[in-house]
């Protein structure tokens, strides 16, 4: 169960957000399916068909550089062996830039890999994708009761506020009178 839950965290680190999409790109969907990058995406490349832009897609040079450098973080900081990712060179010429799959994409590879391997891998990357679209659903949960319990204290902020106003207006208020009655009156005083 524990080596369960482990590889399962490791797919989701190759999970990336990318164009508000969630996607894996080729080279660690390869090393998970175990095979060479360039065998993926020749199959990929001979069922062009099942993979349209919103499946599959290149990378741009700048979304590479900014994927590249969160890998390399990971990889800084990770001591598991499972999540062994590919550090990549900076520059890349724009032909030999990454695939990125969408979970749709992912699903689709399914069909092209009949490997029992890559079968049962597929279920794998299914479950995490599931996992992490729990977990971000949870998190816009907690952000959502955050936001209302801000809204709550900032209205209790403002009536609270209110009542100390109040409450010195009426404390300002008593004070002066106080003073008033207890000033050295003037004029005629009766005996």
């Amino acid at each position: 169960m524990y080596k369960k839950m482990e590889f399962t965290k490791s797919i989701q680190t190759r999970i990336y957000e990318l164009r508000n999409e969630r996607i894996m790109l080729d080279f660690d969907l390869a090393t998970l399916y175990e095979v060479e990058t360039r065998v993926l995406n020749q199959s990929v490349k001979r069922n062009f068909k099942r993979f349209p832009k919103d499946f599959m897609f290149q990378l741009k040079q700048s979304e590479y550089e900014r994927i590249s450098k969160q890998i390399q973080a990971l990889n800084k900081g990770s001591s598991s062996q499972i999540v062994m990712m590919e550090i990549l060179p900076q520059n890349r010429s724009d032909k030999y830039l990454p695939y990125a799959f969408t979970e749709q994409g992912v699903a689709m590879l399914s069909g092209i890999l009949n490997s029992e391997k890559a079968i049962k891998m597929n279920i794998s990357i299914m479950r995490a994708f599931v996992e992490v679209r729990k977990i971000v659903l949870t998190h816009k949960d907690i952000k959502k009761q955050i936001q209302e319990i801000k809204k709550q204290i900032g209205d209790h902020d403002s009536k609270l506020t209110h009542i100390y106003e109040a409450i010195e207006n009426l404390l300002s208020e008593k004070s002066l009178q106080r003073h008033w009655e207890e000033r050295e009156k003037i004029g005629f005083k009766r005996s």
